[in-house]
């Protein structure tokens, strides 16, 4: 009876998987909602990652991607929340490098343009604020600076 429970469990949870990337984490959590306990949680979950349902390295690249190309975050705000989802050093780098470098300094210049704009002039406050919403967003400090005082002041 208990592995009809389990292998019915691990189809629900094979199918959340299945729609968007997961961690470990989030598929352990599935299964204990799904009435599963200790070894059984781990030995289904061992199953959904030898099939390949969860791999954190490839969460960890989707997460990355996305939440810099549709909420143009920076890479110390990625790094930082997959560090709170447990997800290894290792797949954190490899996710982080999946950022195209040109793109990752486009968007810091052209988040900072838009910033200045609305607030409507480029005084030393105005590029302060500028620039604490940017490193709040995820960017380095240094990279938001350069970018104030080169490429702004250019204009």
């Amino acid at each position: 009876m208990r592995a009809n429970a389990m292998q019915e469990a691990k189809l629900k949870a094979a199918n959340y998987c299945a729609y968007q990337e997961r961690t470990q984490q989030e598929g352990r959590n599935k299964l204990f909602s799904l009435g599963l306990f200790g070894d059984e949680v781990e030995q289904v979950l061992s199953q959904l990652i030898s099939e390949n349902f969860v791999n954190e390295e490839r969460f960890a690249t989707a997460f990355a991607r996305g939440k810099f190309r549709i909420k143009h975050w920076g890479k110390l705000k990625i790094t930082f929340e997959l560090k709170r989802r447990n997800i290894s050093k290792y797949c954190i780098t490899k996710a982080l490098k999946e950022i195209n470098e040109e793109e990752y300094a486009k968007t810091v210049h052209q988040l900072a343009e838009k910033k200045l704009n609305e607030i409507g002039d480029r005084s030393l406050p105005s590029k302060q604020k500028t620039a604490n919403y940017l490193i709040s967003k995820g960017y380095e400090a240094d990279l938001v600076w350069r970018n104030l005082e080169n490429d702004l002041d250019a204009e």
